[in-house]
């Protein structure tokens, strides 16, 4: 840390106080966990995208980091497209085998969430589930 000021004269005060200020933000600054996010995309789109914004908002307010590949990919691939869909579910599961946890939402498994339950499983990966209110349920 700098013990000068913008002239190049000693000034401890200041130094220190920055000083301070950075070893409370390391201090603070905590592991997050990576953790893929599961719920409903097809049918009801725009209803489902603006669940799928909340259960990762929650997923944050958790001391979580989220990733929810359907929120990334239908921004430039086709959904109703097979192979565009069966080529995003792919790149959906390799993310997800970069992350600790599964978390699934919604009352409603669909056949894309159930392949990503599936390979969670395959991989020894803890699946957590919970309602669309955010309440964790027993599975």
């Amino acid at each position: 840390m700098n013990m000068k000021n913008s002239e190049g004269y000693p000034d401890p005060t200041a130094g220190m106080a920055l000083a301070n200020v950075a070893r409370f933000e390391k201090g603070t600054k905590r592991y997050r966990p990576l953790v893929y996010i599961a719920s409903p995309f097809t049918g009801d789109t725009e209803y489902n995208i603006s669940r799928a914004r909340g259960y990762c908002r929650f997923t944050v307010s958790c001391g979580c980091i989220p990733l929810a590949p359907h929120l990334l990919y239908p921004q430039f691939m086709d959904d109703s497209d097979p192979d565009d869909r069966e080529l995003g579910l792919f790149f959906a599961l390799i993310l997800l085998g970069k992350c600790e946890e599964v978390w699934v939402f919604g009352e409603r498994v669909s056949e894309g969430m159930s392949r990503e339950i599936a390979k969670a499983k395959k991989r020894g990966l803890p699946v957590r589930y919970f309602s669309s209110r955010c309440d964790e349920v027993a599975q």
